[in-house]
């Protein structure tokens, strides 16, 4: 259940400077598929991605935090422009910590999207942290809003469009593209 109502969500959105999301469960549903030869697939949500996209069009910095290392990750940020890739992450929350020194921005500025336990001290460090509708109990329970949307199922989309609507002038329509 979300922890902030529509107003206060839309509020602490529009301080949203930054952008930092999980993959595994949040941009995926979770799922990694072996291939026999040792090949790792994903699937990526292409309207999670177009969300991506016209969030860093409108001036946010995009940034991946995930535990794994996967050359399929690396290739789907390259064509999404994202830039700031961070793989191999065991301390998510340092990770973050670090990132917003290197561009100067508060906690505040920054909105972190997970769903499973080490997700949790990034999700407590942002000013919006943000779970999937299917996140663990426990990452459900430490972020200020929780997705209507599952994680690979559209729950991206949904964080950006908020973002986007947050911090569009009044009465400039930033809504849904």
């Amino acid at each position: 259940m979300s922890v902030l109502d529509r107003e206060a969500l839309l509020a602490r959105a529009a301080h949203t400077r930054l952008a930092a999301f999980d993959v595994d469960g949040v941009l995926t549903d979770g799922r990694i598929i072996l291939g026999p030869a040792g090949d790792e697939y994903k699937a990526f949500d292409v309207r999670d991605g177009a969300g991506l996209v016209a969030l860093r069009q409108r001036g946010v910095t995009l940034a991946i935090i995930t535990g794994r290392r996967s050359a399929v990750v690396e290739r789907r940020m390259r064509e999404l422009g994202i830039e700031r890739v961070f793989q191999g992450v065991d301390d998510k929350r340092a990770c973050l910590a670090a990132l917003l020194d290197e561009l100067g921005l508060a906690a505040a500025a920054a909105c972190y999207v997970g769903d499973d336990l080490p997700d949790i001290g990034a999700l407590e460090l942002a000013g919006l942290g943000v779970a999937v509708a299917d996140a663990c109990a426990e990452a459900r329970a430490a972020a200020d809003w929780v997705t209507l949307a599952r994680g690979g199922r559209g729950a991206v989309r949904e964080i950006c469009d908020v973002i986007r609507t947050a911090r569009a002038p009044a009465g400039g329509g930033g809504g849904a593209a």
